[in-house]
């Protein structure tokens, strides 16, 4: 995690500061009360003067936001009379940006492909590392940074459909074969990189990939795959020309005779 103002950047530094940064950014805009703070910082085994113990924090983490924004950082973070509030403006937030950048295309999807993906190619590398570099401990943090792995979740699998439509099977398969092997058990995935090979000319390893999941599913969740991944094995066994129709990739299957 860092701050960026102008042309000085920060981190907080130790624990406690990157926990109640974290907390903060997980709540923008938002007041956090005094006793979620505390949990968020100290779990249940809070320090003997909790309020001292805060104010302290919130003293060190203004003093850097000072450092690097000097005239408007007082207003940053605001007292109340139960909380705090981190202040950030649209655009300061590089989760939120990400997240806005995702819901405009998808409203818009399909408008221009090709501008869509590389719109969502910059969103998505904003992400250097898991969310609040990974120290999401209490429950606002655990919240934010699962809503936003799902948000990066369903934005590579908007990019891939994407690409796809826009005639990118080739180029996006060493993509697809690495998230299937960092979510082994991620169908979506699995789907997408079927139909990328199978549009490579890659007919076998398109129905391995298919096979492989199918005994994962087994061997870890006692499952089969689900019927839309089964139409897909079926239609690469019999070269079924609906591969070829993007519409399938939206995850609706058409009923067929």
């Amino acid at each position: 995690m860092e701050i960026r103002a102008h042309d000085h950047v920060t981190r907080p530094k130790g624990a406690m500061q990157q926990l109640l940064f974290a907390t903060f950014m997980a709540s923008a805009n938002k007041l956090v009360t005094v006793d979620s703070l505390t949990e968020e910082l100290w779990g249940t085994t809070p320090p003997q003067k909790t309020h001292n113990a805060l104010q302290a924090q919130i003293s060190r983490l203004r003093r850097s936001l000072v450092r690097v924004e000097p005239d408007p950082a007082a207003l940053r973070i605001t007292t109340a009379v139960s909380g705090y509030q981190l202040n950030v403006q649209p655009g300061e937030l590089d989760a939120q940006v990400f997240v806005d950048t995702v819901e405009e295309i998808r409203v818009n999807a399909w408008a221009d492909p090709h501008r869509d993906i590389a719109d969502l190619r910059r969103a998505l590398a904003l992400w250097r590392g898991p969310v609040f570099g990974g120290i999401a401990s209490g429950p606002l943090c655990r919240t934010a940074a699962s809503k936003y792995e799902e948000a990066r979740t369903a934005a590579l699998e908007l990019l891939y459909k994407t690409e796809l439509r826009a005639g990118g099977h080739a180029r996006i398969v060493p993509e697809l074969t690495e998230m299937v092997a960092q979510n082994p058990l991620h169908e979506q995935f699995h789907r997408l990189l079927m139909v990328a090979l199978y549009r490579s000319g890659r007919q076998i390893d398109a129905l391995n990939t298919y096979r492989q999941f199918q005994r994962r599913l087994d061997d870890d969740l006692g499952i089969e795959p689900s019927p839309m991944l089964r139409w897909y094995e079926r239609a690469i066994l019999e070269h079924d020309p609906a591969l070829m129709d993007d519409t399938h990739l939206s995850g609706v299957l058409v009923a067929r005779t």
